[in-house]
């Protein structure tokens, strides 16, 4: 397994990750109804928007020359903290047919590995509360839940 730095050349296939990302997120909160009606409808400027940002990376997951997946790296600091720089995990999906094989759990230790070449010291990610999948993935490759978000809707 291996992270491959996306570029525009990729963006389609990072529109059609993030739409079977984003469309399984929609059972868990009425906040996350999208706003297209297919992948077809979804624009590409904000995925060419990520490939041009400073603080953000988009890594294609590969293995053997298969693209399995694909995960969205953003740099962070809290400068009056103990723990000032980090890595958060914006997106991360392996594609169905390859779950349970122990791709995720490689990509989080090779993120890892970027992030302390980056001089981070810890990483960041979060998942809908009521994703107990991902909660577990996530406890299981030694993340420990530190914070609830909390969301409203303004009317």
């Amino acid at each position: 397994m291996q992270l491959t730095e996306a570029t525009a050349d990729d963006i389609d296939t990072l529109v059609d990750y993030w739409y079977a990302l984003a469309s399984g997120m929609k059972q868990y909160s009425k906040f996350n109804e999208l706003a297209y009606d297919s992948v077809d409808s979804v624009p590409e400027a904000p995925f060419r928007n990520l490939l041009d940002s400073d603080d953000t990376t988009v890594y294609l997951v590969e293995d053997g020359g298969d693209q399995i997946g694909y995960v969205t790296l953003r740099d962070g600091e809290h400068p009056s903290r103990e723990y000032e720089r980090y890595k958060v995990i914006v997106d991360l999906l392996i594609t169905e047919r390859h779950r349970n094989e122990g791709y995720g759990s490689d990509v989080v230790a090779a993120v890892k590995e970027l992030a302390r070449d980056d001089g981070c010291d810890h990483l960041k990610v979060s998942c809908e509360w009521e994703n107990e999948g991902a909660r577990r993935f996530y406890r299981d490759t030694g993340f420990e839940e530190k914070q609830v978000t909390f969301v409203q809707e303004i009317e």
